[in-house]
């Protein structure tokens, strides 16, 4: 730190305690934070892509993740620099906005900082970068919307959206029956969406998991799946037309609210106590079956004296289920969620076509089916597969599906993937550039120079030669004024990405350019780093 003088020489402190505090400023806090953040795009740059690799993180308590999902390996990564935290941040946002490209996004800042860095060193200001960058990503943004298809899907012409689904699950660790797993995703999406309105609401597909079978055993269930079974084993398994209550108040007699004792000196007393309790289970049973009941889903547990009653009485009941799982049969059958038995009405029961329970192998895991719903709006996936990290993964990678389809039905442009929408801004970026006099045009080269990383990430990724492949493909889209040649990464033959079905979302795309744009456009503004120091 610098001391400070006043007039008379005496020196003076500005910064409280400033021997414990580090400082870097200008342009040694400009690289710093460059590097940073491009340390944290080289983690994720090997993950891009249908041959990218997957990362396996270990958190403090010894539970292993392994995944491909750019999102969810930074978030498990503990990154303590607080420019890779931004780079986290990006990630996460582009998470919750677009759920797909989480990766590509973190790719896209970090050689965005790369070119930033070669700027600097010419000794152009930070602003002036920056400035250029968002002029630059204005384009591209422009050029995204001109080379986009718009694709008119139905209920009964689901190919497009299958195929853009695929195209995301292809770079994950489950692309062996990306097929399957694409249509379930979109069928699933599109039982809950609203058409008209344009809308999807994910909370409404649950998605469970449950280790053994195959990958290829996982299935779209028409109703909900509840992890529990009938409460009394020798309860029917299975129940057609079922009219269910739900129940959130307990099974069991009421107990007083003060500190009671109740003096009991004769066994006649008890009788009568006991013979109370037991009228009282009787009635709330008797108000069940009256009602017409023909399953009673309870939120609480039930002793088993009640328990042995519903058997004794042909009611079959579930307890212990969850609040969430409560809603969701709720809105499934069509039922109320009933607090008191006082409330109990015919028309607050939901209704299923079939309620079953299904065993899985030789454990003893029982699962309960509520099929064919009244209101068939929420849906549920039931994953199988090898082992608990592989259901993780697969519920990971389901999520970034369904999201790609919610974002297809709320806007249905879709841009040719494997790189190619990337080169074709380049050749974009770098025409325009010729308009802008001043400093900003080097910048906007730069961005030019910088938006080939994802396409040359993929042919890195994919064992093929990064500059060769880029340049053949940028002089074939050149020559032929054709946008949807990209990165043949599967070996397909074909450069066409139309041919080879790969598509990725318009606003998926665009959001990526943006976002990278904004964060580096924040780091280069950053040009004085105050940290309490290591020590």
């Amino acid at each position: 730190m610098a001391l400070a003088f006043d007039e008379f020489g005496r020196p003076f402190i500005i910064l409280k305690e400033q021997d414990q505090k580090t400082r870097l400023r200008g342009l040694d806090a400009q690289k710093a934070n460059i590097s940073a953040g491009r340390a944290v795009a080289r983690i994720l740059r090997t993950s891009l892509g249908p041959k990218g690799m997957d990362k396996m993180l270990q958190s403090p308590d010894g539970d292993i993740t392994i995944t491909n999902d750019g999102a969810t390996i930074l978030e498990q990564m503990d990154v303590d620099n607080q420019i890779a935290k931004l780079m986290v941040e990006l990630s996460r946002s582009q998470d919750y906005e677009i759920g797909d490209g989480t990766t590509g996004v973190v790719v896209m800042a970090g050689a965005l900082l790369e070119q930033a860095e070669k700027l600097l060193e010419r000794g152009i200001h930070p602003i002036r970068i920056a400035e250029g960058y968002e002029m630059a990503s204005r384009i591209a943004v422009e050029n995204l919307e001109l080379i986009a298809h718009k694709f008119d899907f139905g209920v009964t012409n689901l190919e497009p959206l299958i195929q853009t689904c695929m195209t995301t699950l292809s770079s994950k660790i489950v692309n062996r029956c990306k097929r399957s797993l694409a249509e379930i995703a979109v069928k699933a999406v599109l039982a809950v969406a609203d058409l008209e309105r344009k809308d999807v609401n994910l909370d409404l597909i649950k998605v469970e998991g449950k280790v053994g079978g195959k990958l290829e055993d996982t299935e779209l269930i028409y109703g909900i799946v509840v992890d529990k079974d009938m409460s009394h084993p020798q309860m029917p398994k299975q129940i057609e037309d079922a009219k269910i209550a739900i129940l959130t108040c307990p099974f069991e007699p009421p107990k007083p609210k003060t500190k009671h004792k109740v003096d009991i000196d004769t066994v006649e007393k008890f009788q009568t106590l006991r013979k109370q309790e037991q009228q009282y289970f009787d009635d709330m049973v008797q108000k069940c079956k009256d009602v017409g009941a023909t399953l009673v889903i309870c939120q609480w547990g039930f002793d088993d004296e009640a328990n042995h009653l519903l058997m004794h009485r042909n009611l079959p009941a579930v307890r212990w289920v969850g609040g969430v799982e409560l809603e969701l049969i709720a809105i499934a059958t069509g039922g109320r969620i009933v607090p008191r038995f006082q409330e109990l009405m015919p028309e607050k029961l939901g209704k299923a076509g079939l309620v079953r329970e299904k065993s899985f192998g030789t454990t003893k895991d029982r699962m309960l089916y509520i099929e064919h719903c009244a209101n068939s709006r929420a849906v549920s996936i039931f994953i199988r597969g090898g082992n608990k990290m592989m259901i993780e993964e697969t519920k990971r990678s389901l999520h970034d599906a369904l999201c790609v389809a919610r974002n297809l039905i709320r806007n249905n442009s879709i841009v040719y993937g494997g790189g190619s929408a990337e080169i074709s801004c380049s050749v974009a970026v770098e025409a325009a550039a010729d308009r802008y006099p001043g400093v900003e045009q080097y910048a906007i080269r730069a961005f030019a120079d910088a938006l080939d990383a994802i396409p040359m990430a993929l042919a890195e990724n994919s064992g093929l030669q990064p500059i060769e492949t880029l340049s053949a493909v940028k002089s074939q889209q050149i020559k032929e004024n054709n946008p949807h040649f990209g990165i043949d990464c599967n070996d397909v033959g074909t450069n066409d990405m139309c041919e080879q079905n790969v598509f990725e979302t318009l606003i998926g795309k665009q959001q990526q350019i943006l976002l990278a744009t904004q964060v580096v456009k924040m780091i280069l503004k950053i040009d004085d780093v105050i940290s309490p120091s290591d020590y």
